[in-house]
């Protein structure tokens, strides 16, 4: 039974989620202030965190910070609907996944499976399984789930690992956003989700370019993304009449 602990000061919003998740099999814990549940997150234990942004004791957002630096445990957002900032701050300071309150009890409950189903097995792979992917400078370790970029090490959230080995697995290719977001964030893209946009833009800021300048992501306007192989890559945006841009 995977655990659970929401970091939540809104006491019947914390009852109805934990009395939902319960009946589909979650055990639940509640914290309702940002310090204790930070407390309790680093104690851990829990198999997710849910986590509000705003908090008594210690905003989400902090709390977010201080258990990146010690843990890697997911994290899903709440965010207040439709407030862009919170939802890309959230996800730039390492959260796994958002949901913006009020949200269906339902989806919550999908969104924690798809969350706990990606870390538990990582991107989804085609063919045989592999345990080690290097392309270029980069290098990852499939099995112990470490990246390394020229041989030093480089700290990634559970998304952006998966993220991240999705894109090697097809260097030099464009993923279709719908395939990204099925295979990895293991759920469908909705309209107007740019989640994606953001995790990408965490990869590019932590790994830098290639050694030769060139960036190391393209983003093909209205497909999807790639990770780029400076000589085939810009081939294929030749072929594709110059749509690709940088991210």
């Amino acid at each position: 039974m995977p655990r659970v602990l929401l970091i939540d000061d809104d006491i019947e919003l914390a009852e109805l989620a934990t009395e939902f998740l319960t009946l589909e099999g979650f055990e639940v814990e509640v914290a309702r202030r940002g310090d204790t549940g930070l407390d309790r997150a680093l104690a851990g234990g829990f198999d997710c965190i849910i986590l509000d942004v705003m908090l008594p004791g210690l905003g989400g957002f902090e709390v977010l910070r201080r258990l990146r630096g010690q843990s890697g445990v997911p994290v899903l957002m709440l965010t207040a609907r439709g407030d862009d900032a919170d939802r890309i701050l959230g996800l730039e300071s390492g959260a796994d996944d958002y949901l913006p309150k009020p949200f269906n009890p339902r989806e919550l409950a999908a969104r924690l499976r798809a969350v706990l189903r990606r870390f538990a097995t990582g991107a989804a792979p085609e063919g045989p399984p592999r345990e080690r992917l290097e392309v270029g400078d980069l290098e990852m370790n499939l099995a112990a789930r470490t990246m390394r970029r020229g041989g030093e090490k480089i700290e990634l959230t559970g998304l952006e690992f998966d993220l991240l080995a999705a894109f090697l697995k097809e260097a030099g290719r464009v993923v279709p956003r719908e395939t990204i977001f099925r295979d990895v964030f293991g759920r469908k893209l909705l309209a107007g989700d740019r989640s994606i946009d953001t995790h990408v833009s965490n990869l590019r800021r932590k790994l830098g370019p290639h050694p030769d300048g060139s960036e190391r992501f393209k983003n093909l306007r209205g497909v999807g993304y790639g990770y780029a192989l400076p000589e085939d890559f810009e081939e294929g945006e030749r072929g594709r009449g110059g749509e690709g841009e940088s991210v």
